[in-house]
């Protein structure tokens, strides 16, 4: 008991030094410091099954080389940086494109471009981004040990930026295959990769955020791993030695690596593989519907308990939403059983279930949840016909506590807009108009009540509250949206 009071003693004795009074810290207090990770072994292990990706493209006849879409001005295709600025430069930024030159006789291999991959199976299957390969004529894969195949194709899609290749071999090395689910941010992870043409390079970071929105269908893993030209297509592993996702874009306003790069969450990519080795093609499903994010003050207004779920703006007159009796206004708060979060969930969900699927939607109309059946109908390109500007008819009101004047909306406008009813502002002043109402908008509700005629929105609107923010459902063009507005006090 004595030696150990005298060791606190000389732990608390202050220490003098010229010009200061220093105490010593008591190592009861001092925080244990953990020891950051060591790559060393992940790498060892993952490496091998990495492989540097090599494009070229034949000469067409008749040309002595086509020159690729938005080349950087006055920089040869075969030099490293050349996929650096085709694909990482910043959109609007972009160099103007450059004239086709001379680049051998028709017929003969021209380099296109390089990046990276990794092998998913033993007997030759491997992953990269869909801009690695798109527009390739020949694939050449190089493992570490300087083996090199020639790859095949199996197929490719543009809209995840993934593509899947075969090798003619066996006994591979290969990686398994991870849950990005259960990757936390601020979690260290590794990326494997050949930028800039230097093969096996490993980069570590961070995960800095998850489901990143940059797609309709992908949620982005953000990383602060440094990602470059040639990186693309590698992996992104975690700790464990699994691929979480694959390397895939940067953010940057100079054309250079800032910190911050996206990988492909892996779960996404295998469903996309799965379909290519099947069909060679990814089919998607789709509804119909044109959607955006239901914010605070809308849910408040409609009685939401909470802002989630995908707000339909407009509804592609004769597709599966209308066949299936979703309306414009409605809110999806569930498809398929599973909750949308953010109005970003419901093009994945739709789109990850097989055409001719019957599903159940649950929306919330009016105050209430109702559930409707929608039969998934096969993707393709959207067509939505603009709404053609009508002429405003019958008695105007007056203008009323949210500062608008509407009038009723012509019989052949709401035709032609597929509409049940429906006003016309014809003026908007003081809260509407710093809400953003403007002349020409078509109010279809007002909170949850249907408006009709130009006499039922002044009735509806003399009854206000003063003191709550209130919700119109306006249409504009071919889309409709939820626009909060506080009436003037």
């Amino acid at each position: 008991m004595k030696r150990l009071i005298f060791s606190l003693a000389v732990l608390f004795t202050p220490v003098l030094t010229p010009g200061l009074l220093l105490f010593a810290v008591p190592a009861a207090q001092a925080q244990p410091v953990k020891q950051l990770p060591n790559f060393a072994d992940l790498a060892e292990q993952a490496g091998p099954a990495v492989v540097n990706i090599r494009t070229t493209e034949r000469v067409k006849d008749g040309a002595q080389g086509n020159a690729r879409p938005q080349t950087p001005e006055g920089m040869d295709e075969n030099d490293p940086f050349y996929e650096f600025f085709r694909r990482f430069f910043p959109p609007g930024q972009r160099p103007p494109q450059q004239a086709p030159r001379g680049r051998g006789a028709p017929g003969d291999e021209v380099p296109r471009g390089v990046g990276s991959g990794f092998i998913i199976s033993a007997d030759g299957f491997l992953l990269t981004n869909h801009h690695v390969v798109d527009g390739a004529d020949e694939i050449y894969v190089t493992m570490t040990d300087k083996r090199e195949f020639r790859g095949r194709l199996i197929g490719s899609d543009r809209r995840t930026d993934v593509a899947l290749v075969k090798v003619e071999a066996t006994g591979l090395p290969h990686l398994k295959i991870g849950d990005p689910a259960r990757l936390r941010v601020g979690e260290w992870v590794m990326a494997i990769g050949s930028p800039f043409g230097l093969d096996n390079t490993v980069t570590a970071g961070i995960v800095s955020a998850k489901g990143r929105d940059t797609g309709d269908y992908l949620p982005f893993i953000q990383t602060d791993v440094a990602v470059n030209p040639g990186n693309s297509g590698g992996p992104l592993l975690n700790l464990a030695g699994e691929v979480v996702g694959i390397n895939s874009q940067i953010y940057s306003r100079t054309g250079g690596f800032m910190g911050i790069s996206f990988a492909i969450p892996i779960d996404e990519a295998m469903r996309v593989a799965d379909q290519l080795k099947g069909t060679g093609r990814v089919v998607r499903g789709r509804i119909g519907v044109g959607i955006a994010e239901v914010t605070k003050d809308v849910a408040e207004a409609l009685g939401l308990p909470r802002a989630s779920g995908a707000l339909v703006r407009n509804v592609e007159a004769g597709g599966p939403a209308e066949r299936g009796g979703v309306e414009v206004g409605d809110i999806i708060l569930r498809f398929q059983g599973k909750p949308i979060e953010r109005s970003s969930d419901l093009p994945r969900l739709v789109g990850s279930t097989q055409p001719g699927t019957k599903v159940a939607a649950e929306v919330w109309r009016k105050g209430s949840t109702r559930e409707l059946q929608i039969t998934v109908g096969e993707l393709e390109p959207e067509q939505s016909a603009a709404a053609r500007p009508g002429k405003p008819e019958a008695q105007p009101a007056e203008a009323n506590l949210l500062g608008l004047v509407v009038t009723d909306l012509p019989e052949d406008r709401r035709q032609q807009l597929r509409l049940k009813g429906g006003v016309i502002v014809k003026t908007s002043e003081g809260p509407s108009a710093r809400a953003g109402l403007r002349a020409g908008d078509v109010i279809l509700a007002l909170n949850n009540q249907d408006v009709t005629t130009a006499k039922q929105f002044s009735e509806l609107a003399s009854r206000l509250d003063r003191a709550r923010t209130h919700v119109l459902l306006i249409r504009r063009g071919d889309s409709a949206q939820y626009v909060p507005v506080r009436p003037a006090r």
